[in-house]
């Protein structure tokens, strides 16, 4: 039988299904990399500013709630919102200005290598910026997660819809939630994963739109500059 450590929004269980929070940094400190190899006017901010409030915020989350993921208090929430609130807007800004440079002619479009590159460190960091989302909000984040499993999830995977074939007390961890961002801006549409409520619906469509009108102008500018 498992047992809970103190009570409240600020304790911390012994649930053994807490996860740890380092594939989760890790992918922030991609996210953070790819905003700093893109061009200037691809960027929000200065290479600086973006990487080092993302970072700070991090810092925040693991000296907060270190090892496994299982502390819910109002700052670790506002904290883990709001990077991934610097991460998607970092993200969207830079998706905007690579299509309105495609449009326009813009000077990172006179290179295929140079567009790709650019798109792709883009899209990428769509991806990472979508699977954050997907983890922090479905069935209230990793720690919610870890101490209870509603019945009826946010997101159902496939351990949830099939039980008999995934282990007993399976949760979803952030690798799942990467998964179903990559699947879902590759695919244009929901894969394995199945949204059950309107925000999951809302944010894999706009995800899914993104992804597919990215994709095609970029590689479509790519092979018109080729020929």
């Amino acid at each position: 039988m498992r047992r809970r450590a103190g009570s409240g929004s600020g304790s911390r269980s012994t649930d053994p299904y807490g996860e740890t929070r380092w594939p989760m940094a890790a992918a922030v400190a991609v996210a953070m990399g790819l905003t700093a190899q893109l061009p200037d006017d691809l960027r929000l901010a200065e290479p600086w500013v973006l990487p080092s409030t993302a970072g700070l915020l991090l810092v925040v989350l693991i000296a907060g709630d270190p090892g496994r993921i299982s502390r819910r208090t109002t700052i670790l929430r506002a904290s883990s919102i709001a990077l991934i609130a610097v991460l998607a807007l970092a993200s969207s800004w830079s998706m905007v200005r690579l299509v309105h440079d495609i449009v326009t002619n813009g000077p990172e479009t006179d290179s295929a290598s140079e567009l790709l590159r650019a798109g792709g460190c883009v899209w990428l960091g769509s991806v990472i910026a979508c699977a954050l989302l997907y983890f922090e909000l479905d069935c209230g984040g990793a720690a919610a997660r870890a101490e209870r499993m509603p019945r009826t999830p946010d997101l159902a995977f496939p351990q949830q819809l099939t039980p008999e074939v995934s282990p007993e007390g399976w949760r979803p961890r952030f690798v799942d939630y990467l998964y179903l961002g990559l699947t879902n801006a590759t695919a244009f549409s929901p894969t394995d994963v199945m949204p059950l409520v309107p925000w999951a619906k809302a944010v894999m469509s706009i995800q899914a739109v993104t992804s597919l009108g990215v994709m095609a102008l970029v590689v479509a500018r790519a092979v018109n500059v080729l020929q």
